[in-house]
């Protein structure tokens, strides 16, 4: 495993392109891309003002640039450096940007959700969309992201489906995406719906009502209503919801601590899986974190470069230790006072090849439960140091990356897990990460810094270096 150097980055801004050749990060005001493989710069943008978001096109020839302050979207090509696309908003002011799946077309929706806009850039036509379902105030970046809960494409880029509001009632829209044409118009039997989402084979539209109310209800490409589903009632309901690769499963994740799976023939529960805060049972792997103070051997050092022997030093490394049963896992009590309480799965994802999937229990905030989806049970839990902030599967593999916010980055698979120091000047925190398309690099985010984690592609130990660099 090796280490890229450090380069600086903001916001968290930072994305592969789809076809993994370019890694697009933001500095401010500026937009870099770089070749994903050697890093080298291939373009440098200026924007008007700080970005907020990026987006790639699906075909990797233009990147969106969202200013919400200023109202603003940037377009640049990749292909033509000289090309440059400005959409103003005007004073309604702009809250949420994305691509359509074709890349030539952009949607922005207004702060006031009056309206979705749909830029074409191809033939400088706008299209409008009324009446999309208003996300709650709040941060800009946060409230896009709780909207685009309420826009979906299918996975072939041949429908949208939109969450609606009107008349205090909520319905969902089915647009043509190839002439925005409107497909089908129907109501859906919710109080507050927060969110939908298309199945990865573009049959079946999942939408489910906010956390008062415990309610996922199918529906069919056609607007027919296939099942609903409802576990209890008079709590706070769902807080997760994620298909599986194959549409074969959707997992539900709620706030009693507990993910119900559903089937794709009868969408009816076929499991549960709890969240216990003390492990039993014998054949559970248990991987408990663990700081480690190794001796200062000659044999083990990795030369750095000159510049970062004289940085200070890193936090300690840590290992994996295999705890045995009965295992008691830290948890940690809810202010009940409070909106929002940190209870329930607040993260789920299924593995790419159905075999897994990967949990989390808000108030077990340091566990990542790995569950074995053929046998229908608990196949791993990994606790660690921190809380985990997030964790996403290799897209070409069941490898699970683990980051807690340290300089640490840590990996599972069913043949074991790693802790991994990320070297370099001082301590870098890893905020967030994601994985290129194929499974052999992993981006680390950091608040203003990020780095590249090479993976080895043969069996062995790779040494890791790396050092601060001044790049922007």
């Amino acid at each position: 495993m090796n280490f890229s150097e450090v380069f600086k980055l903001s916001s968290l801004l930072c994305k592969f392109s789809p076809d993994g050749k370019y890694l697009a990060s933001c500095v401010q005001y500026r937009l870099v891309v770089r070749d994903a493989n050697t890093l080298q710069v291939v373009q440098l943008y200026t924007c008007l003002d700080q970005i907020q978001h990026i987006e790639w096109s699906a075909d990797s020839l233009f990147i969106l640039c969202a200013l919400y302050k200023r109202g603003l979207v940037q377009v640049w090509s990749l292909e033509q450096p000289e090309w440059h696309c400005k959409i103003d908003e005007g004073s309604a002011g702009l809250v949420a940007s994305c691509w359509s799946p074709d890349g030539r077309h952009i949607l922005n929706t207004t702060e006031f959700h009056l309206r979705i806009t749909v830029w074409s850039l191809c033939t400088k036509s706008v299209s409008y969309i009324k009446y999309p379902k208003a996300c709650q105030q709040g941060e800009l970046a946060k409230a896009a992201q709780k909207f685009l809960k309420s826009l979906a494409f299918t996975r072939d880029g041949r429908y949208l489906a939109l969450a609606e509001r009107r008349d205090c009632r909520d319905y969902v829209s089915i647009f043509v995406c190839s002439d925005w044409q409107l497909l089908r118009h129907f109501d859906t039997d919710t109080q507050d719906l927060a969110g939908i989402e298309w199945a990865p084979n573009g049959c079946v539209l999942a939408a489910w009502d906010s956390c008062l109310e415990y309610k996922v209800l199918l529906y069919s490409l056609d607007g027919r209503l296939l099942s609903t589903y409802c576990a209890y009632e008079w709590s706070l309901g769902i807080k997760s919801v994620a298909w599986s690769p194959s549409s074969q499963f959707l997992a539900v994740g709620s706030y009693d601590g507990k993910v119900r799976v559903l089937n794709h023939v009868t969408w009816k529960m076929i499991t549960e899986f709890g969240h216990p805060a003390t492990i039993n049972n014998p054949k559970i792997v248990v991987y408990k974190e663990a700081e480690k103070s190794p001796p200062l051997g000659l044999g083990h050092l990795a030369f750095l470069p000159p510049r970062a022997v004289a940085g200070p030093l890193s936090s300690p490394e840590s290992k994996y230790e295999i705890a045995e049963v009965p295992v008691s896992l830290q948890t940690l009590k809810p202010a009940a006072d409070r909106a929002n309480p940190r209870i329930g799965v607040g993260a789920l994802a299924f593995s790419p090849d159905n075999y897994f999937l990967a949990t989390r229990n808000d108030n077990i905030p340091n566990a990542v439960w790995v569950w074995d989806v053929q046998k229908l049970r608990l196949f791993a839990v990994l606790e660690q140091l921190s809380a985990v902030r997030a964790f996403q599967w290799d897209p070409r593999q069941p490898r699970l990356a683990i980051c807690t916010g340290g300089s640490k980055v840590y990996l599972w698979s069913p043949a074991g897990c790693v802790s991994v120091q990320v070297p370099g000047e001082g301590d870098f925190q890893v905020l967030s990460l994601c994985w290129h398309l194929s499974g052999d690099s992993l981006a680390l985010l950091g608040k203003d810094h990020f780095c590249l984690c090479f993976l080895e592609t043969e069996e062995g130990v790779g040494t890791a270096s790396g050092q601060r660099g001044d790049h922007t």
